[in-house]
């Protein structure tokens, strides 16, 4: 019975760090949405978004994993540690306000650029989930997910919506990894 709750208790952390790092593409992806966008460009941006989302943290998951092994009985405390930093960036960015004007969304490499910024998060919190020996496969796969969701509907939405929206999407975020920063430290 244990195993069953622990199990869930995993899931649902990751399925929330999924919408938490989904947040970050969607936050981004109104502001690109406001640029004006259209439904193609949104479909490969996502695409790409999604397969950053499931790369970034595979690599972050094996390398928590070695780190795991090196660091032994500390690697809870270094990714609690790694996830409030993170969680703290995201808000600090959002407050401050970094824009993406400067990329052109519509060229490849404009378009491997953006999905790698609102990827590079995901690999970070692979490698906290890497220290603990999260479900690979469920965890990328989730973040994958989510990634290029989210990043579908803050394009989508930026097409229709006012520019003071996008900051509170990755604030939120933000908010939620450190969160499980302090979880993770407790």
């Amino acid at each position: 019975m244990f195993d069953v709750s622990a199990a869930a208790g995993q899931a649902l952390t990751i399925f929330v760090m999924a919408v938490a790092l989904g947040m970050d593409a969607f936050s981004l992806g109104i502001g690109i949405g406001l640029k004006g966008v259209r439904l193609y460009d949104i479909l490969k941006l996502s695409s790409l978004i999604g397969v950053f989302h499931v790369l970034m943290p595979l690599g972050g998951m094996y390398t928590g994993q070695y780190v795991s092994e090196l660091l032994g009985g500390i690697a809870t405390s270094a990714a609690g540690a790694l996830l409030l930093l993170l969680g703290g960036h995201m808000v600090y960015s959002s407050l401050r306000g970094e824009a993406v004007d400067s990329i052109n969304h519509r060229t490849l490499w404009g378009m491997l650029v953006f999905a790698f910024s609102v990827s590079i998060d995901s690999f970070s919190v692979g490698v906290s989930l890497g220290m603990f020996s999260a479900h690979i496969w469920l965890t990328v796969l989730l973040f994958g997910l989510f990634g290029g969701l989210m990043s579908v509907l803050g394009l989508m939405l930026g097409r229709k919506a006012s520019r003071s929206l996008g900051g509170y999407g990755e604030a939120l975020g933000g908010v939620i990894l450190f969160g499980f920063g302090l979880l993770f430290l407790i």
